[in-house]
């Protein structure tokens, strides 16, 4: 019996997001809170013919109730970019809302795994972090921080290069952070060996570190990355799912580095440094982090100078998640 919590469940992602939950065998009980619209959402959601049973939660009088008793709560909720908005003009909206879902988690449900998905993620989850640390119920192991639509994205553009290339089996590594340039795909150690030219590889990590604008793009004011980031979410979801039930399961994700300092050595030594949130590839288990998982060869000239570049905008990402919670 597993009890899921989707807080922004009437959002662009979190509509889709439930939805795909609904479907996974492994949800039990599927709590959908959000400010407004969720309680037809809900409804919808309900009548597909999954065992999990779905609940809804509307509003702040309702937040404690929604993460009452979960195994796992995955925040979307927030606003979506729009043209001309870059992931620091989201904080100033969803560094509060992200706050305050923590907090009543940590209150509710102290054990809980949390998987941030509302940007901007390298600030929103030291954000999370220095809430649960304030409650005395921070536990490394259990905060992550959703970077798989990075992963996502770089096995299919990938594929847009290299048609013969199954997007599906592929797997590249992504380390660093979750918006533009501290995004760093190691396409040099891809699952897969993947032959690119310098000039292929660099197009390409741009293209990857900078999808989202694509989109943003597209949908022209619309809204940003929605489905295919509550696919990624979904994909994360399952992922920790399956290592509840004690399967071993490798995803990159944004974490506190100190879940497992001795594996978060090689990552420091390869730019990291004195940072205390970066991402990398997990295993999954039980417990939530149950090791970092080894590279297994060296990155690229290349990717270890785009590490360095990550590491330097990362630190100011950090520190404003930190620094914003310490302040209010």
């Amino acid at each position: 019996m597993v009890s899921v919590a989707i807080l922004g469940a009437a959002g662009g992602i979190g509509q889709p997001l439930s939805l795909l939950l609904k479907l996974n065998a492994n949800v039990s009980k599927l709590h959908l809170y959000d400010i407004v619209n969720v309680p037809g959402v809900a409804a919808d959601i309900s009548h597909i013919s999954t065992n999990a049973e779905v609940k809804s939660f509307l509003g702040a009088g309702q937040l404690n109730d929604a993460v009452t008793g979960i195994d796992l709560a995955i925040i979307p909720a927030g606003v979506p970019r729009k043209p001309g908005m870059t992931r620091d003009d989201l904080f100033k909206i969803n560094a509060g809302i992200v706050k305050t879902l923590v907090e009543a988690i940590a209150l509710n449900s102290p054990k809980a795994f949390i998987a941030v998905i509302s940007n901007p993620v390298n600030s929103t989850v030291p954000i999370a972090a220095e809430v649960l640390k304030s409650k005395g119920v921070f536990d490394a192991r259990r905060l992550f921080g959703v970077t798989s639509l990075d992963v996502v994205r770089a096995s299919r553009f990938v594929r847009d290069l290299r048609p013969d290339v199954d997007a599906a089996a592929l797997r590249v590594p992504v380390v660093g952070g979750h918006s533009g340039n501290t995004i760093v795909p190691l396409l040099s150690l891809a699952s897969t060996p993947i032959s690119l030219s310098p000039e292929e590889t660099k197009d390409l990590t741009h293209r990857i570190q900078f999808g989202g604008d694509e989109v943003v793009k597209a949908k022209d004011g619309a809204g940003s990355a929605t489905l295919s980031m509550a696919y990624a979410g979904a994909r994360f979801a399952d992922s920790l799912l399956r290592a509840m039930k004690g399967e071993s399961v490798v995803e990159p994700t944004f974490i506190a580095l100190a879940a497992d300092p001795e594996g978060a050595k090689e990552f420091r030594e390869l730019g990291a440094g004195s940072l205390e949130f970066f991402a990398v590839p997990v295993e999954l288990g039980p417990e939530g982090v149950k090791r970092i998982v080894p590279l297994g060869a060296q990155p690229s000239a290349f990717e270890l100078d785009a590490i360095k570049v990550a590491t330097e905008a990362l630190a100011t990402n950090i520190a404003t998640g930190v620094t914003y919670v310490k302040g209010v």
